[in-house]
């Protein structure tokens, strides 16, 4: 009997690994640049860069949730009422703000933009234009799209403002994937050991 059970418990297992390891797994979709998501998001990440460059607190209330937390790119976290009194109180009269949504990903009633934004604004007499990325999480809420999250992250320069980047004369594309705190002289040092 132990003899018929044991095969019969292996073809079982073997048949159910089968079985699972063919159904697909459930990631959202990453929205094409013509998709209806990804205009639907523009016209609030555009809403909410009028509102930013108007300073118009009431504009800038209806795109940002109660709930909103910002991280800035100087890795400042603010919330909702923190982003509109920092807004209202900005000595720069002048800057411009002004993002791109470049890919959604819907998640039912919660939408994760990514983009690229440029903040243009004087410091010093000087203008100063910041290029960067974003993600935002929205969440759709009684039929408008509302911002609970938003990280930036500043794209880096090469060289001083105002003259072009250096072009390397290597690609970095032969490293792939590397983790931050590791650099290709680290892995040598550390073979030495």
């Amino acid at each position: 009997m132990k003899a018929v059970i044991l095969p019969v418990f292996a073809v079982f297992v073997l048949v159910s690994c089968s079985l699972m390891s063919q159904v697909p797994a459930t990631v959202a979709p990453v929205t094409s640049a013509e998709s209806p998501d990804i205009r639907d998001l523009q016209k609030v990440e555009d809403n909410w860069s009028n509102a930013l460059n108007q300073r118009d607190q009431y504009g800038l209330e209806l795109v940002l949730s109660p709930l909103f937390v910002n991280v800035a790119a100087s890795g400042d976290i603010s919330t909702r009422d923190q982003s509109i009194v920092a807004l209202l109180n900005e000595a720069d009269k002048a800057s411009v703000t002004d993002m791109h949504v470049i890919t959604v990903r819907m998640l039912g009633d919660v939408a994760v933009a990514n983009g690229t934004y440029s903040f243009t604004h004087r410091v010093n007499n000087t203008v100063m234009v910041e290029k960067g990325v974003f993600t935002h999480v929205f969440q759709r809420l009684h039929g408008n799209w509302v911002c609970l999250n938003a990280q930036r992250t500043v794209l880096r320069q090469d060289g001083p403002p105002g003259k072009p980047a250096k072009t390397k004369a290597k690609s970095d594309a032969e490293l792939g994937f590397h983790i931050p705190l590791f650099s290709k002289s680290d892995k040598s040092s550390t073979s030495n050991q």
